[in-house]
């Protein structure tokens, strides 16, 4: 394992309704790359051909993304099994990922609504938090932060709709929204 970049990594939470979470999340991890961290993202519950996943490819090794599902989203209150089984197999990796340690930064995208809808178990999930190495910073995004989750973390951002283009009939926008 390369020398740790951060003596206390915390846990950072960005939920709500407005545009931006992964978009925060992927901002951190682009500028921790840049000071020479090693970050690793995990996509739950996405898994279309994204903008990020091309720039990635030009960061590796210092910058892994891996998706889990497919596109479209995810009827979470009656996941498909096959559903399912992606998000347990997108935790399984986050979780080694975690106490690995190899990582500096590890950001868990959309995680927050995979245990809002008790996919993953919140217990489980804390407890891998909170054993975490201590030099391991976690981004966990996504709407619906448990309050479980936002009490544990260091720093919570909640991103708020004023106002957004969707609702004048523009639609995602490749580069932009993907």
């Amino acid at each position: 394992m390369a020398t740790p970049k951060l003596e206390k990594g915390y846990i950072q939470v960005y939920t709500g309704d407005g545009k931006g979470k992964t978009t925060c999340a992927l901002g951190l991890a682009f500028r921790a790359v840049g000071q020479g961290f090693k970050v690793f993202v995990v996509h739950f519950m996405k898994g279309r051909d994204t903008g990020e996943s091309k720039a990635a490819l030009r960061l590796a090794p210092d910058l892994t993304l891996q998706f889990f599902g497919k596109a479209g989203f995810v009827n979470l209150k009656s996941p498909s099994p096959d559903d399912l089984a992606q998000v347990q197999d997108a935790w399984a990796l986050a979780r080694d990922v975690i106490e690995a340690g190899v990582h500096d930064l590890v950001v868990l995208d959309e995680f927050n609504l995979a245990l809002a809808y008790r996919l993953i178990s919140l217990e489980e999930a804390l407890a891998v938090l909170r054993a975490r190495p201590p030099h391991v910073e976690v981004v966990l995004t996504g709407r619906q932060a448990p309050p479980e989750v936002i009490e544990m973390a260091d720093l919570v951002t909640e991103m708020r709709p004023v106002k957004h283009y969707y609702q004048a009939g523009v639609r995602s926008r490749a580069g932009i929204e993907w």
